[in-house]
């Protein structure tokens, strides 16, 4: 198991839990964006810089990603093209995405896009805090311990 990571739009907070992770479990890390990118001195966390543009890290994470591995990402469409390869798919929110409900959370991603470019709406998600970082943590240790071999 690898775990990529969407690292544009992804909190400080929850970078640190996946650094912090990575070393704990010995899992290579690797966070693509198209930014620079701080990270602390490691063998299991690295970076991948992409040039700017819609999508690119998407497409880069698409392309290396692998049955097993996990991508964490708030990008849904990301998300379900990852579980189509037979990856895991975790939104820094804590929302574990699966085949079940990746469709479910596009769609409602689809017209939630639509009602904002008619007006209809302009509210974002809910501010990020405490119970969204216990979620995330959660969710990575449960799939972090189940790759541990007994």
């Amino acid at each position: 198991m690898r775990i990529w990571v969407d690292a544009d739009a992804c909190p400080q907070v929850i970078k640190e839990i996946l650094y912090r992770a990575a070393e704990r479990v010995q899992v290579l890390t690797t966070l693509v964006a198209n930014s620079a990118l701080r990270i602390p001195p490691s063998d299991f966390i690295r970076t991948v810089r992409v040039s700017q543009g819609s999508d690119v890290a998407d497409s880069r994470i698409v392309q290396e990603v692998e049955p097993g591995d996990l991508v964490v990402t708030a990008d849904i469409p990301l998300a379900a093209a990852a579980i189509a390869q037979g990856a895991h798919a975790l939104d820094p929110r804590g929302e574990l995405y699966s085949e079940d409900n990746v469709r479910e959370r596009l769609a409602i991603r689809n017209l939630m896009q639509d009602l904002r470019a008619t007006g209809t709406l302009i509210d974002g998600p809910a501010p990020f805090g405490p119970r969204e970082r216990r979620l995330f943590a959660d969710h990575l240790d449960h799939l972090l311990t189940r790759r541990r071999p007994t």
